[in-house]
């Protein structure tokens, strides 16, 4: 990628909804001006529409830098997470009903995290792997006969969704609705799915809702011996250890926003890189379980699936030399950190075989780590080997058409085509 000219680092206004739907090359440009300038960027926010309640918060300092997210994250008395992780200040209630644990401080992080974990143990990610086989080569199925699709929606959409759909017991009938309805949470700077003049709040609560109500209405079911991940969750025999109805409401709301958004979005990225660069897909397609390691995390680097998130200072501190008052927020661009010219050799070139990629694609390192990543390396690696398999000539045959969002690196559907004899 070449960069548009630098800005001036006091010209980067990432309040400025238009700012993320600029060409890319422009977007990447303003972030290494911010990562280039001597002191922090001390940003405002979106003033929030009338109809909503909220008034513009005071502004945060922006973190751009490799070094400097590391050590927000790694920092989480300094930096909590328990005011909220988005941007905007949002009522103690709605955040913890969207963000669950990541919008926790200990010990009630603690706890939680330690409970959901059961479902992510190794072991547990192992017994897994033949439904995220069997899903991927459904998906590959539905699609091989036609010789063109779009590849969001019907290739890197599906995989993860439905394991999600497939550990917490959903029916299979309800996974469509389910990924209307985080479409929805994770869409609300989009037109497309929230029209113009909508309250972006009421439409939240409402998605979020709905995909509670789904999960209680479940969990009030009798499980009939069936072991889920909703189940194990539930079990009245850990006492304390057992989640509450509502707490696991609220953690499904996560998990299927986190688990569903983002690994589609990094199959769906990957790929577009895959196919922008020939060379490095060959190198792949020629040892895939050699370089998948590599690969992967490359391709997570590479998409960055979340863009940001927000602590706030719990004391006077300093940070690159900037003093942060206590009650200041800071937010940790993992788009920039990914992109920083002092972590990464050529960071805007796409190489399956960088190695070291210590990348914040899952987030910093800390308490607040992504709990699903390895489940995500499993489905991104199990997607790629069917591709390159069953659609070995698969490519992109049209520009991306990106989600209109500071949050979610997200394309909503990218047309791709493979040839007969592919078929």
């Amino acid at each position: 990628m070449t960069l548009a000219p630098l800005p001036s680092a006091d010209a980067v206004d990432l309040s400025e909804i238009d700012f993320w739907i600029r060409p890319e090359e422009e977007r990447e440009a303003a972030f290494a001006a911010l990562r280039g300038a001597k002191q922090l960027s001390f940003q405002r926010e979106f003033e929030p529409p009338p109809n909503i309640g909220l008034v513009r918060g005071p502004g945060y300092w922006a973190i751009v830098r490799h070094a400097d997210i590391l050590a927000v994250s790694r920092d989480p008395e300094t930096f909590c997470s328990g005011r909220g992780t988005n941007i905007p200040d949002l009522p103690d209630a709605f955040n913890e009903f969207f963000g669950s644990m990541i919008n926790m401080d200990e010990p009630r992080h603690g706890r939680l995290r330690r409970i959901v974990s059961r479902g992510f143990t190794p072991r547990t990610l192992a017994r897994l792997e033949v439904d995220v086989l069997r899903r991927a080569q459904q998906t590959i199925d539905r699609v091989i006969d036609r010789g063109a699709c779009d590849f969001v929606s019907e290739i890197a959409a599906p995989l993860p969704l439905e394991i999600i759909c497939d550990l917490m017991g959903i029916p299979e009938s309800q996974t469509r609705y389910v990924f209307e309805q985080t479409n929805v949470i994770l869409g609300l700077g989009d037109p497309e799915y929230v029209p113009p003049g909508t309250n972006v709040v009421t439409a939240a609560l409402g998605a979020g809702k709905a995909l509670a109500d789904l999960m209680l209405d479940l969990a009030r079911r009798p499980r009939g011996g069936h072991q889920d991940l909703t189940a194990a969750l539930l079990d009245a025999d850990l006492g304390e250890e057992a989640l509450t109805p509502a707490e696991l409401a609220s953690f499904f709301v996560l998990l299927v926003a986190a688990g569903n958004e983002t690994t589609r979005n990094a199959i769906s990225h990957g790929m577009r890189a895959l196919c922008d660069h020939p060379d490095e897909r060959r190198r792949w397609q020629a040892d895939f379980e050699g370089v998948a390691p590599t690969a992967i995390e490359e391709i997570v680097r590479w998409a960055s699936p979340v863009i940001h998130f927000r602590r706030t200072a719990t004391r006077d501190t300093e940070l690159a030399g900037q003093p942060i008052a206590a009650g200041q927020k800071v937010v940790m661009w993992y788009n920039s950190g990914n992109r920083d010219e002092a972590a990464f050799a050529e960071p805007f070139r796409f190489d399956v075989l960088r190695t070291p990629n210590e990348h914040v694609g899952f987030g910093g390192p800390g308490p607040h780590f992504c709990l699903g990543a390895n489940l995500a390396r499993r489905e991104i690696k199990v997607m790629f080997r069917e591709l390159f398999r069953r659609l070995p000539d698969l490519e992109i045959t049209g520009p991306p058409e990106r989600l209109r969002s500071n949050f979610i690196h997200g394309i909503k559907r990218m047309p791709c085509a493979w040839s007969r004899r592919a078929r």
